[in-house]
């Protein structure tokens, strides 16, 4: 029942406008705190892992389920396993099969990451939900929105407000999580490997253009600290 129930919520977030979506959240009533989702890496081209964060319950109940909708054009999600919850991929079919970056041909994409509690999660507790994907070049400059719905219980609150044109997201009341993708080359991404290679030329020509004399140099001095070694050990004999 909980779980047709997020379902249900989620896909509301592909047809509801800013004003539905107040509508349902009046019901629930605000937070304190909201509902998160942050990367380790979001730059386009990229693995990442996400992390989205729960604070608190809904209205002092614990939690029991986080349903997170994953956004296109994202097609593959690998869920962490957390102790306390069952986690299931829910799948929906592609228009037509695609092939992804590893040429492996794609006829289903995850729609949703769903989190069920063995035990629910009190109110005054948080945990983190981590997510592994990869950010499709295509989503370079874009603000990707992962609506969430909470679950407690019989209660729910759906964290799904997208911001509107000029709209800012600390405006809503129950923002869906969100990150904004970075370009590789606006993340320094592709400079510093380039920095890198230009550093190993250098050092190659260096290693390559080494004067003769200088090992000439060497070599002189290598005989005569020898030399200076071998006539301090006869001078002790000697004595």
């Amino acid at each position: 029942m909980q779980r047709s129930t997020a379902r249900r919520a989620l896909a509301r977030t592909a047809v509801v406008g800013a004003a539905a979506s107040l509508a349902v959240l009046a019901a629930t009533g605000p937070a304190a705190a909201h509902v998160t989702i942050a990367g380790d890496n979001t730059v386009a081209g990229s693995y990442t892992l996400l992390t989205v964060s729960v604070p608190h319950g809904c209205d002092g109940e614990a939690t029991t389920q986080i349903a997170v909708q994953v956004p296109e054009p994202i097609n593959a999600v690998t869920p962490s396993v957390n102790p306390n919850w069952e986690v299931e991929k829910v799948m929906v079919d592609l228009p037509e099969p695609i092939t992804d970056a590893h040429g492996n041909e794609l006829t289903e994409r995850v729609d949703q990451i769903v989190y069920t509690a063995d035990t629910p999660l009190p109110d005054g507790l948080r945990d983190a939900f981590e997510l592994s994907l990869r950010l499709p070049e295509e989503t370079a400059g874009q603000t990707l929105y992962f609506p969430v719905v909470q679950t407690c219980g019989e209660a729910e609150h759906p964290w799904i407000e997208i911001p509107t044109d000029g709209q800012a997201a600390d405006e809503l009341e129950s923002p869906a999580p969100s990150i904004t993708v970075t370009a590789a080359d606006e993340a320094g991404t592709e400079p510093a490997a380039e920095a890198t290679e230009a550093e190993a030329a250098d050092d190659h020509a260096d290693d390559e253009g080494t004067d003769p004399l200088t090992y000439i140099a060497l070599a002189i001095g290598m005989i005569g600290a020898g030399l200076g070694a071998f006539a301090l050990a006869k001078g002790r004999r000697a004595a």
